[in-house]
């Protein structure tokens, strides 16, 4: 019995000094509303808005997706977005492989994507970084993309697990 395992979250340099600058102007701007003499602001409400100010810009640093896939089907959870592992078993997927795609230009980019906002034929997509995926085809007809940085132990497990694929 074999399993894949893995869990990814954002942890792209370039995001985080994008991040850190789009924290500046707005800290700076509160913050010299605060300091000015005819600041209607009180104290509390300078707290509470540099605060609500950090707390959403590090609202990204709580993602984090966890894929497993073993002889029950392929699990997946996207935390905060699921509290719990969502399980797709064997017999709903009519296809699975792992591949390489374009996630700006397929999905829109990284984080939970597709359905009704982007390319509907794609399918949903669900990636924190890089460009291979595991891309399930189901029996309903819809489709969703893994993102996954474990691209040869992915294709190890899956072929593993082709012959619980009923077609």
């Amino acid at each position: 019995m074999k399993i894949f395992k893995e869990e990814q979250r954002f942890t792209q340099v370039w995001l985080y000094i994008v991040l850190g600058f789009s924290l500046i102007v707005p800290i700076y701007i509160i913050f010299n509303e605060y300091l000015d003499e005819n600041t209607k602001m009180t104290t509390n409400e300078f707290v509470l808005t540099i605060s609500a100010i950090v707390l959403s810009i590090s609202f990204i640093f709580f993602l984090k997706l966890k894929t497993r896939i073993d002889e029950l089907g392929v699990h997946y959870q996207f935390f905060p977005f699921h509290f719990s592992m969502k399980t797709i078993s064997w017999n709903e997927i009519s296809s699975a492989k792992v591949r390489t795609y374009d996630p700006i230009g397929e999905y829109g980019g990284w984080g939970l994507k597709g359905g009704f906002l982007w390319n509907k034929s794609k399918g949903k997509c669900i990636n924190v970084s890089g460009d291979v995926g595991i891309q399930l085809e189901l029996k309903n007809n819809t489709k969703l993309l893994i993102g996954t940085q474990k691209k040869e132990d992915a294709k190890r497990v899956l072929k593993t697990y082709n012959n619980k694929i009923s077609k």
